[in-house]
This record gives structure tokens, sequence and C-alpha cells, in this order.
């Protein structure tokens, strides 16, 4: 069972944080200090059921096969629904498994798309990376008009991506048209002296009309301000949810000889939240 309770409203208050860091675009000895903040809960995942069971139906569906191009990316492997790939490990958390066998790779991508999505808010996970050359968890969001405009008009916003070589450094970005692809707005993270694949970490975004910030176990290291984007901000619409754990790819490289199968991603929940009244 987990430790942390689901109340009907979370109040987060940030007063001041010293974080001892070593982040691009960050000092050592940084200390913040930022606004009061109020969210009210809207909706969560706890991952709570048996071993073996599959995700939450009403919360989540799958994204199935190799789509066009490696998902665009070149990537390797090749999404399914099975247990091996994607399920809960009866002690509340989701577990989503990239395996290899020989020349076949198979992993999970699962979302929240025609479920449920939200427009502003805060928006967060609670997870253990993977890791390993090759190897590239993510926890982001797609506009839902992306089956009407494409992306990247859609907009994407990209809260935790990992390149498995370097486990200490996560980033977060946004996608846009006129920014996108191997031109995104981004910036990274690094753990000092630890990996992101040894403990939990909490990823987060919070999101309003003017803004997307994004953070590391409450500690803000990225703030994207619409009036400083020149292209069109596309981030004024609801965004689904999706997890996975991609293999190869244009961002993160191919596997090698020496990288470890199979590899996972743990989820110990995913939460949204909106302003509090």
């Amino acid at each position: 069972m987990k430790k942390i309770l689901i109340n009907n409203s979370l109040k987060i208050n940030i007063a001041v944080l010293f974080v001892i860091l070593m982040s691009f675009g960050c000092k050592k000895n940084e200390t913040q200090e930022l606004d009061d903040r109020s969210w009210k809960l809207v909706w969560s995942d706890e991952f709570e059921g048996d071993s073996l069971s599959q995700p939450d139906s009403t919360k989540w569906t799958y994204d199935i096969g190799n789509g066009q191009g490696g998902w665009g990316n070149q990537e390797l492997q090749s999404y399914t629904n099975s247990p091996e790939n994607v399920s809960l490990d009866g002690a509340g958390n989701l577990l989503i498994t990239a395996i290899r066998n020989g020349d076949n790779i198979t992993s999970a991508r699962i979302k929240t798309k025609g479920l449920y999505s939200q427009k502003y808010g805060r928006i967060e996970a609670r997870l253990k990376t993977p890791y390993g050359p090759g190897i590239w968890p993510a926890f982001w969001m797609l506009g839902d008009n992306i089956d009407e405009v494409s992306w990247p008009q859609c907009g994407e916003i990209d809260i935790m991506e990992l390149r498995g070589q370097a486990p200490n450094i996560v980033a977060a970005t946004l996608h846009g048209p006129g920014y996108s692809g191997g031109n995104p707005i981004t910036k990274s993270f690094a753990l000092p002296n630890d990996r992101f694949d040894a403990k939990f970490h909490l990823f987060a975004a919070e999101w309003d009309e003017d803004k997307i910030d994004f953070f590391v176990d409450d500690f803000l290291f990225q703030r994207i301000e619409k009036k400083s984007v020149t292209n069109p901000w596309v981030f004024d619409q609801s965004f689904y949810m999706i997890l996975n754990v991609a293999v190869g790819g244009n961002y993160v490289g191919f596997p090698t000889s020496g990288t470890p199968f199979p590899q996972t991603m743990i989820v110990d929940y995913v939460r949204t939240y909106q302003k509090a009244d």
C-alpha cells in the first residue's frame, strides 16, 4: 500500500527550497523563492490492483505496433498490451517493460486519449526510470486536436524524458509549429551524484494561459512563457497524457551490446490538479 494518501484537495506550499544540484542553468546552492500554490486534485491513478492485472481501462488505452517510421523517430520497439510489457505489480505500481528477444523488441505506450484530458493545472507522476544506452522513457502530453491538425500543430509537452545512457539527466521540452523535432524549446536537469533509476522522483508541469513551469521533486528548473515564444503558442487547449518506454530512435540513439534487458519504468502514481477556488 502507498504511504501517500489522496485527499479531495491538495495544497502545495512551496516557500523556500534549498537544493544542491548540478543542473544546466542552475547554480550550486541555489535558493528558490516561489509563490504559494494551492491545488485541488481532479484526476489520479494510484495503480492499485492485483499483480499482472492491466491498467484501469476507464483511464488508459494503448498504442499498438511499430507506428509509421518507428513512431516517426526510427524507434525499434513494437508496442503491445501484453502483461509482460504493461501491468500492475500488486504493490501499487505500474510497470512498463521493454523486452528484447533476439532482434525482436517489445514495450508499451499507454495514454488517456479519449478518456481524460486537461487544460491548465498541475500534472505530475512519481516514477523510477529504466536505464541503458538506447532506452528512452517518457512522461508527456499531446493536444486533443492531433487527429485534426496533426503534429506538431497540436503541441507536445514533454514533462520528463531521459536518455538511458545518461541516467542522471532528464529533459523537459515543448514542441509546436516552428519549434519541433530537432529544434524544440528544451532544458535539462541533472542530479548530483545520483541517478533517476536509483529511486523514485516526482516530475511535474504547472501550466496556465501565460506559461508552463517544469519541476523535478518540486524544484522549478524551467519556465517557458508564452510571450517569449515567437512562433504560434498552441498550449491553450486540452492535452492528454502518455507514459511509455521506447527503445532506440533519433533522440536517444540505439541500444548496444551492453544495454541490459529487460528494462522497466516503475510508476507509483499519476495525478492532475486544478487551481483551488
